[in-house]
C-alpha cells in the first residue's frame, strides 16, 4: 500500500510538471481571449531603447527572460519601451531582480525627445529588493507600489531574491489596478481628486513632472536602474 501511494504522488508530480505552461507562451484559451505576447523568449522584437531605434547592449535574451546587465557599457542602458502604445489593457509578467536590485515597470510614456526620461510622462509600478535596495527608505518605493505615490509594506509582499514575481497591471478608461503576487497593490482613477492629492504629496508634484500622467495612453517601459533584472512571460490584452 505505501509503495502504490508512492508511486501514485510521483504521478501525480510528473503529470502536474508535464501540465505546467512553457513560459512565454500563450495557451489555446489565452489567444481566445485576445492575450498577445509583448516578449516571444528569445528576441527583444518589439522593443527599443528609449528615444532610440534599438536596443541597447546591457539589454541581451537569456535562458527564455529578458536580462538587464548593469556591468556592460553605460552607453548600452536605458529603459527599453514597447514599439506600440496601449490604452485599455491587462499587463501580466514576471519578474526577478538580483540583491539590492531596482527597476520599474513604467507605463503611458508618451515618447517624444521634448521628455528626456520615460519616468516624465509615465506611472511606475516599482521593482525592488525591499530588504537590501538602497530605494527600500519609503513605504510607497516597496515592490508592487505606485512608486512614490501610494502602498506599504502591508501591501508589498515580493518572492525572495532570485525568484519570480507575477505582475497583473489593469488600465481600463485610467482606472488603474495593480496585483503583486496576487495582492492588490493599488487601485485608483488617473486625474481623480484622489489621483491628484497622490501626486501632490509625491516628488511628481515639482514642475520637471508637469507632463506626468497627462494621458492614459502611451508605451509600457522596462526601467534601467541599479541591480540586475529580468523579466518573462510578458503579455497583453486589449480591455
Amino acid at each position: 500500500m505505501k509503495r502504490a501511494l508512492i508511486i501514485f504522488s510521483l504521478f501525480t508530480i510528473f503529470c502536474t510538471a508535464g501540465m505546467a505552461q512553457t513560459p512565454n507562451t500563450l495557451s489555446k484559451k489565452e489567444v481566445r481571449q485576445g492575450w498577445k505576447l509583448l516578449f516571444d523568449g528569445s528576441t527583444t522584437k518589439g522593443w527599443h531603447t528609449y528615444l532610440r531605434d534599438t536596443v541597447g547592449s546591457k539589454w541581451t535574451v537569456q535562458n527564455g527572460a529578458i536580462v538587464f546587465d548593469p556591468s556592460k557599457p553605460r552607453n548600452g542602458g536605458g529603459d527599453i519601451v514597447t514599439n506600440e502604445a496601449y490604452e485599455n489593457y491587462e499587463l501580466n509578467l514576471e519578474w526577478k531582480i538580483s540583491k539590492g536590485g531596482n527597476s520599474g515597470i513604467i507605463f503611458d510614456i508618451q515618447e517624444d525627445p521634448k521628455f528626456r526620461a520615460t519616468y516624465l510622462t509615465g506611472p511606475e509600478m516599482q521593482v525592488l529588493d525591499n530588504i537590501d535596495a538602497d530605494d527600500n527608505k519609503k513605504q510607497n518605493h516597496l515592490a508592487g507600489c505606485l512608486y512614490d505615490m501610494s502602498g506599504d509594506a502591508t501591501v508589498s509582499k515580493p518572492k525572495p531574491v532570485g525568484e519570480w514575481n507575477k505582475v497583473r497591471l489593469i488600465q481600463n478608461k485610467g482606472h488603474l489596478t495593480f496585483y503583486l503576487n496576487g495582492v492588490k497593490t493599488f487601485d485608483g482613477q488617473i486625474g481623480s481628486e484622489e489621483w491628484n492629492k497622490l501626486v501632490e504629496n509625491s516628488k511628481f508634484k515639482d514642475k520637471a513632472f508637469s507632463n506626468f500622467a497627462k494621458v492614459a495612453k502611451g508605451k509600457i517601459a522596462l526601467q534601467e536602474h541599479p541591480g540586475s533584472s529580468q523579466w518573462r512571460n510578458i503579455k497583453i490584452k486589449a480591455l
